[in-house]
């Protein structure tokens, strides 16, 4: 059955990568084949939670996680009461009559217990309110049409993180104590240490300007993903590089890998086949934090490109105190880091089996 559940993991990793290609070369992902790898997922997880009886952890931590994001509502919400000034309090003083029945529309004259109760009722309902900016327009429909480029930016730089970070830090641990340990490393501390916001600026100048090879601004195509991709994704894959090396200088001390070695294993298949994936388990817990890292991250690489994500819409509800925006915004990111640690959690036990849930 362990076997049935490896090979049946195929299936959503192969649906998945033909969702990065496709979105990546420029075509509109067919609502098909985002139902289909939505679909295996879930199935696959599902029956892997009932299969090694993980259902009570599943459910405690979907519990958790419920309150978890009822708290960061409830906060959100008394915090922007909080901040001094209004919505609707701009340069020039709005006539008192216009502004109170602007106010009375939105119900910010009623008590703030009423205004938190009636928030905190639709937002049961899945109805996170009107925007105060644009008005008219729901908080879901701003969302759900800016939503899925900041998911794309941050699909790749992810992928560019662990696709750049997992190589390295293996190549520096397998040469502990030489030139190209030691430079990987300086290379990993820079990416550590230097910004989005100096690196991008220095890579368009470059790759844009200079040599002419991606575009410099906007989100239309292939050439216009790198950029923001790999600035995105070099900060997180320097984690990722010292991490693994980390990870695998102290697997490679272990007990069972000096018995491999005595067996007359060649060191590639040592490093790559015992080494390499008992070391994932620290790397990829480090996945649900970067996650975060990467969607915080992506607001200063949209603006700094002039990419139509959630960064401008998020930025500009801050500014403009645009409450329901604010709260819908930092309730999605909440949703998705929850739903990522507990993915991450899944994936780890199905790497290494020692991983035991209680």
């Amino acid at each position: 059955m362990k076997a049935l559940i490896r090979k049946a993991s195929f299936l959503p990793l192969g649906l998945f990568a033909l969702s990065v290609v496709w979105t990546f070369l420029g075509y509109e992902l067919p609502a098909v084949l985002l139902g289909a790898f939505i679909f295996t997922t879930l199935g696959y997880f599902s029956f892997y939670v009932i299969e090694n009886h993980l259902s009570t952890y599943v459910f405690r931590r979907v519990l958790e996680a419920a309150f978890t994001i009822f708290v960061i509502a409830s906060l959100t919400f008394l915090l922007l009461r909080l901040v001094p000034g209004g919505p609707f309090d701009e340069e020039k003083a709005l006539p008192p009559e216009i502004k109170a029945n602007i106010e009375a529309k939105y119900g910010l004259n009623d008590p703030l217990w009423k205004q938190y109760v009636n928030y905190m009722g639709g937002l049961v309902q899945g109805d996170l309110g009107e925007s105060y900016k644009y008005v008219g327009r729901p908080i879901t429909e701003i969302i759900a049409s800016a939503l899925p480029t900041s998911i794309q930016l941050g699909v790749y730089a992810l992928l560019v993180a662990y696709l750049l970070g997992l190589p390295l830090g293996v190549i520096a641990a397998s040469k502990h104590g030489e030139w190209l340990d030691s430079a990987l490393m300086i290379v990993a501390i820079s990416g550590v240490s230097l910004p989005s916001f100096l690196v991008a600026p220095l890579f368009v100048m470059l790759f844009s300007f200079t040599l002419g090879w991606f575009e410099p601004a906007l989100w239309m195509g292939p050439s216009y993903y790198v950029l923001p991709m790999v600035v995105l994704g070099i900060r997180p894959a320097a984690g990722i590089a010292r991490l693994t090396r980390a990870s695998v200088l102290e697997v490679i001390r272990s007990d069972f890998i000096r018995t491999a070695k005595s067996k007359g294993l060649s060191w590639r298949k040592v490093l790559f086949k015992h080494v390499f994936r008992n070391s994932l388990v620290p790397v990829l817990s480090l996945a649900g934090p970067m996650v975060a890292g990467i969607l915080t991250g992506s607001f200063i690489i949209e603006l700094i490109f002039a990419i139509p994500g959630l960064a401008k819409h998020m930025v500009q509800s801050v500014t403009n105190r645009d409450y329901p925006l604010v709260l819908g915004a930092t309730l999605l990111f909440s949703i998705l880091l929850v739903v990522a640690n507990l993915l991450m959690d899944l994936v780890i036990a199905m790497i290494d089996p020692r991983v035991k849930f209680t």
